[in-house]
């Protein structure tokens, strides 16, 4: 069965271990330097919620809705999201390592001063990703469905793209290095 949370008051430094949630909406609740390890979320949607400093270990997150959650400074290890949909999502310098994003959406995500450490995006769509100021070691975006970068080309170093995938984002990148490029 469903339900609808809406917290009135600060849930603050909150741990939820071994923990399940299905057909849930998180609605303007506060959860920062909250705990989730171990989590299966199940078709949850949660919107214009703080997130921020929580950290996650070991968890699973499917056919969900992120909208407007505020995740930055969120320590993010072993987690899987597969089907989701992540709109106006702030993981500014969020740590995410060994994060996997199967069949998601990402619009307008901002990574920005984001530390990434091999995480990969197979089926997955970024549109106008943010990546300004970001870290990058062993992040695959290869198997991307797409791969639109609104701002942080020029940190993008760390990551691994597709041949097909540099000549999509070629005159982005010319543009960043200054490079002018026309007929002769």
């Amino acid at each position: 069965m469903g339900a609808a949370l809406a917290q009135s008051g600060p849930a603050d430094a909150r741990r939820f271990g071994e923990s399940a949630f299905s057909s849930v909406t998180f609605t303007g609740g506060r959860y920062q330097r909250s705990r989730f390890d171990d989590v299966w979320l199940q078709a949850v949607r949660v919107v214009g919620s703080g997130l921020a400093e929580t950290t996650w270990l070991d968890g699973e997150v499917r056919d969900s809705v992120l909208a407007g959650a505020q995740l930055y400074g969120a320590q993010l290890h072993r987690t899987l999201f597969h089907r989701c949909k992540f709109d106006s999502v702030n993981l500014r310098t969020a740590t995410l390592r060994h994060v996997t994003f199967v069949d998601c959406l990402l619009r307008d995500v901002d990574f920005g001063g984001a530390t990434l450490t091999g995480v990969s995006f197979p089926g997955s769509t970024l549109d106008r990703a943010r990546f300004d100021k970001a870290t990058l070691s062993g992040v695959d975006l290869r198997r991307a469905e797409g791969l639109g970068v609104a701002s942080g080309l020029e940190d993008l170093k760390g990551a691994t793209i597709s041949p097909a995938q540099l000549l999509d984002l070629a005159p982005a990148l010319a543009r960043v290095v200054g490079l002018t490029v026309q007929d002769a």
